[in-house]
């Protein structure tokens, strides 16, 4: 649904007419850095971290929390694999948790799946869907959990006022070209905490101990790898950050209307939403499982069930592999999260028409209660 135009390309041939590609050589303060302080703007946070993928920030901020070898933390069933791998990535090994009828994951479920060893939860916003965050934050704040709000699906969306990726101790964004905003490949780390920030910066830049900022970091060095992205990649995402409020406005514009059409359907109810007064996406379920286009099914990419590395428990080294140093024994079944499944097996997620007028928005909408 992102928006690309000429914007985006001067801001690119600035930077190649510059030849200055890379965001540390020669001096701090180009286009990343711009980007990173209108997020922190935006966003109301005070630190945002442009990194090269969202899978890349997740690894990141688990980093920066200190999850490591031996520690669990709680992922939803339903996401995209990398917020599981990402757990795997530094050692630590995902505890799948159910999604509840809103399609993100069930703080109920949370709750029963905590151990001795539980260190972190991952709510993933999916679908621009954000999960019922008061809710997670109690139970995290009772049992003296991390929270790391995967947003890369989400990025804009709100949640009782407040930017989904700024409420958990740190939160992550993805602008892979299938989100809100892009720039190809790229992700984002945000967060208030001051030390998980500066960890944060060491492990995407393996050479933060020589760059501008190192002698305000505190914290020792550590080894770190390189997750940076590029000038350019900083140019397209300024252009691009300025169209946000605008695509969001559009989506909960387009929103509104086909919940107006679908509330006289009887073939199907609208999927709740955890803050309905700024609900940007539309799923309908069905009383049983049917057959129709764009269902969510059991064989999607982001079930649980179809994740093999995972469910194999599978490592690119034996003595690499996390779930050695688990500190119990972790087994995965296809049918572990069986509410999950059933009701994906009714859910459909309702691609919002971005370019229809709201006219064209509303015949679209009678279009599917009349499939």
């Amino acid at each position: 649904m992102f928006e690309i135009g000429q914007e985006e390309i001067d801001a690119v041939t600035e930077v190649i007419k510059s030849g200055q590609f890379m965001r540390y050589r020669g001096g701090e303060g180009g286009f990343t850095e711009t980007f990173e302080k209108e997020l922190c703007s935006k966003f109301n946070t005070k630190h945002a971290l442009i990194v090269n993928s969202g899978t890349s920030a997740l690894i990141c901020s688990l980093a920066a929390m200190g999850v490591g070898p031996g520690d669990e933390v709680i992922v939803p069933a339903y996401t995209w694999v990398a917020s599981a791998m990402a757990v795997c990535a530094v050692g630590a090994v995902p505890i799948l948790v159910d999604v509840d009828d809103t399609l993100t994951i069930d703080p109920e479920d949370i709750e029963r799946k905590i151990t001795p060893y539980t260190k972190a939860i991952i709510p993933v916003h999916m679908l621009n869907t954000p999960c019922d965050m008061d809710r997670i934050m109690q139970v995290a704040e009772k049992h003296s959990l991390l929270v790391l709000e995967d947003a890369c699906q989400a990025v804009g969306i709100t949640y009782k006022g407040k930017m989904l990726g700024t409420i958990g101790d740190m939160g992550t964004l993805s602008f892979n070209m299938y989100k809100n905003i892009t720039c190809g490949e790229g992700g984002g780390i945000l967060t208030d905490n001051e030390k998980y920030y500066k960890r944060a910066l060491m492990y995407h830049d393996a050479g933060c101990f020589t760059r501008e900022h190192a002698s305000s970091i505190q914290e020792p060095f550590f080894p770190g790898v390189n997750y940076r992205v590029s000038e350019i990649q900083g140019a397209i995402l300024g252009e691009q950050f300025k169209r946000l409020p605008k695509i969001i406005e559009n989506l909960r514009e387009r929103r509104k209307v086909i919940a107006e059409v679908f509330a006289d359907c009887d073939k199907f109810k609208i999927l709740k939403n955890n803050d309905e007064s700024s609900a940007a996406a539309i799923l309908i379920i069905y009383d049983k499982p049917v057959k129709v286009d764009s269902l969510i099914e059991v064989g999607g990419r982001h079930i649980y069930t179809n994740w093999d590395p995972l469910m194999n428990q599978s490592s690119f080294h034996k003595d690499m592999n996390p779930f050695k140093w688990a500190k119990r024994e972790i087994i995965y079944t296809d049918d572990m999260c069986q509410k999950t499944l059933d009701l994906l097996a009714r859910v459909k997620n309702i691609e919002i028409p971005y370019d229809m007028s709201l006219d064209e928005v509303k015949t679209y909408a009678e279009g599917i209660c009349n499939e």
